[in-house]
């Protein structure tokens, strides 16, 4: 019950503010309520914070989020950076603005910098300004993809990409020493300013970003060929990206955008959409009507922080718009790319293709076909903007691209994290390129299918919310640790690989070896007919997360292939 202690202080302490201690007691009586609220701090993970807005250590509020950002001032000072400052971006979302404030004021009250934007940004906006100011971190409010009653925060270090390790831990432990909210510090807002502490991100900052967006064209005398013909739907889920995405495509000289006005403008509480997410096909329904009405080439939509992508194209054939997964729109974009650099002589004798472990395997194919380093890292794209970083400090690769199969990518090393809005140039470009050979790119797609073989992957989650959600989801992964699964329905497994214990066992031989890769709660299996699956919890909602990938030898062949084997391994954990 020692989440009742803590709701009671709560109620009672004046550090709180009158609001915040008025809507607590009206809970009292509810405990499962108050229980979910207090009965754990919302977790400061290797990403930052992620939760639902609202009062309690458990909800995102301004009390978590100052306590936050005080573990991470008082990293910054041991770290002797205080003067190098603290940039912050926020997006389109529920208390936004006022938990970037709390966060700055925070930081100023420690000393630090902070370096705000006036109005929302895109989150690889942050990471390209923190790198333009030479800031030491960064922190972005944003819950990304989430339902609309949930709120993040997530911290960058200096090189642009968010916190990894040893900074994670040590910033992690930094925040959980705070226990005290009442040594949390704060300062007046004017008196911030008079100190000079807290600076606004002037409007040339914008500028920077999308002239470094645009140095990544390829072949922009072609969009000029193509520009009366092509015609491109876009919506930003009511987000962040309306405004640079509509920047850089009228600068690069496309002349028909269409903007799904019910989804243009910032909206919180995202009315038109059930779930902001380009992997919910639900989430098109009004950009694939404005399509139809316009004769539309593409379709595209970012996430409201606008660093996920999700695409639609015209199949030539039938006339109807087919979606692309996250996958198959970054082995699009890889194929463009590494083609037309490679046709121009740009492409790197020591050029390297980045992707997470959850990803297609036909990244490993194209990465063959172009003769470039395939580089395989965790789950999370902060992992790849490491990669960028190392390869800066060893000299030892030049990035080409990277990508995860949630809807994220990366052209160009201007940011340190995936960016929607240079995707969208990359495939608008793209669009006009293959619209210039006679072909969509839904057409080129299956050109590429059929280059490489019919590579197709799924994804199961299975939501368990709360503490009991918890508890299952670590049995879960326990089970399948503990007694490692010798098949899937049909496919064997040949080797199995726990990312926590840095082992892979050879089933046929019990042959050991290292991952290579850095501890992580991540299962993977290595299976027959050049199949895989692999378990891993969320770490930003209460899920965990079964991914699975096939080959086939046809679109049909292999979406049975990828039915069947998900409905096997949903069998094997008892769902």
């Amino acid at each position: 019950m020692a989440y009742m202690d803590t709701y009671k202080e709560w109620c009672a302490n004046e550090y709180f503010d009158e609001a915040t201690r008025e809507e607590l007691k009206s809970i009292a009586g509810d405990e499962k309520e108050i229980e979910d609220r207090f009965y754990k701090d919302l977790e400061f993970g290797t990403g930052g914070l992620r939760g639902v807005i609202g009062n309690g250590t458990n909800r995102m509020n301004i009390y978590t989020v100052r306590k936050a950002t005080q573990g991470l001032a008082n990293f910054i000072i041991k770290e002797n950076a205080a003067d190098r400052g603290v940039a912050i971006a926020f997006d389109s979302r529920r208390m936004s603005p006022e938990f970037a404030n709390e966060a700055a004021l925070c930081l100023n009250a420690n000393g630090i910098k902070a370096y705000i934007f006036p109005t929302l940004r895109p989150t690889p906006e942050l990471s390209f300004a923190l790198r333009e100011l030479h800031c030491i971190a960064g922190i972005v409010v944003t819950a990304s993809h989430n339902p609309p009653e949930y709120n993040g925060y997530k911290v960058y270090w200096e090189d642009g990409a968010q916190i990894t390790a040893p900074k994670d831990t040590l910033i992690i432990n930094e925040v959980k020493a705070v226990t005290d909210y009442n040594t949390v510090k704060t300062m007046d807002i004017d008196e911030a300013r008079a100190c000079g502490l807290y600076n606004v991100i002037g409007y040339d900052m914008d500028d920077r970003y999308i002239a470094a967006l645009k140095k990544m064209s390829l072949n922009g005398d072609v969009i000029r060929q193509v520009a009366d013909d092509i015609k491109i739907v876009y919506t930003p889920f009511n987000g962040t990206g309306n405004v640079p995405v509509r920047r850089i495509l009228k600068e690069l000289g496309f002349k028909h955008v269409f903007v799904v006005p019910e989804q243009e403008k910032p909206d919180p509480d995202f009315t038109t959409l059930a779930y902001p997410n380009p992997e919910d096909p639900k989430a098109f329904t009004l950009a694939l009507k404005l399509a139809k009405e316009k004769d539309a080439d593409i379709i595209l939509a970012t996430d409201p922080d606008a660093d996920r992508l999700g695409v639609y194209a015209k199949d030539s054939k039938t006339g109807e718009y087919m979606s692309f997964t996250g996958n198959m729109s970054g082995m699009l974009i890889a194929e463009y790319l590494l083609s037309q650099r490679k046709e121009k002589g740009l492409l790197h004798e020591n050029g390297a293709f980045v992707k997470t472990i959850v990803s297609t395997n036909m990244a490993d194919a194209i990465a063959s076909e172009y003769n470039v380093k395939l580089i395989e890292v965790l789950t999370g794209f902060k992992f790849i903007g490491e990669q960028i970083k190392l390869f800066e400090q060893q000299g030892t690769y030049e990035y080409e691209f990277g990508f995860e199969e949630s809807y994220g990518c990366l052209v160009g090393t201007h940011a340190r994290d995936k960016d929607a809005i240079v995707a969208v140039m990359a495939l608008c470009e793209a669009a006009a390129y293959y619209k210039s050979k006679g072909i969509t790119l839904w057409d080129q797609m299956i050109n590429i299918f059929e280059k490489y073989g019919y590579y197709k992957e799924g994804q199961k989650a299975i939501t368990m919310k709360g503490a009991e959600g918890a508890a299952q989801i670590a049995q879960l992964m326990d089970d399948l640790r503990n007694d490692p699964p010798k098949s899937f329905g049909d496919w064997k497994v040949l080797e199995a690989r726990d990312y926590k214990k840095d082992e892979c066992i050879v089933t046929d031989t019990g042959e050991k070896h290292s991952t290579g890769l850095p501890s992580s709660n991540v299962l993977y299996y290595d299976l027959s007919d050049n199949a895989w699956c692999c378990a891993r919890p969320s770490g930003t909602e209460p899920k965990i997360k079964f991914y699975v990938g096939v080959k086939g030898n046809s679109l049909e062949d292999a979406q049975n292939k990828m039915d069947a084997l998900i409905q096997a391994v949903m069998e094997k954990v008892g769902q």
